[in-house]
C-alpha cells in the first residue's frame, strides 16, 4: 500500500540565495516546472547573477505566504 506524504511547512530557509533546483526540491516540484513559473511570472520573484538564476529566501518565503493568503480567500 503506498503512502500518502504530507507536505511539511518549511520553518526555516538557507540564509544563502537559493537556485531552480533548490526551488524545485524545496516545493517538490519538476525544474520545469520552476521554469514555467518563471517565464509566466507565477512563482516566487528570482533574479538573474550573469546567467543564473537565485532567488532571495525572504522573497520566496513572502510568496508563499501570498499563495497561503489567495488560497484561503478562494
Amino acid at each position: 500500500m503506498a503512502t500518502v506524504k504530507t507536505p511539511q511547512p518549511v520553518t526555516e530557509l538557507p540564509t544563502r540565495y537559493l537556485t531552480p533546483d533548490d526551488i524545485a526540491a524545496l516545493f517538490e516540484v519538476p525544474l520545469e516546472t520552476v521554469y514555467h513559473w518563471r517565464k509566466q511570472r507565477t512563482g516566487p520573484p528570482g533574479f538573474r547573477v550573469g546567467r543564473h538564476v537565485r532567488y532571495d529566501p525572504a522573497a520566496v518565503q513572502a510568496w508563499v505566504v501570498q499563495q497561503s493568503d489567495l488560497d484561503a480567500a478562494a
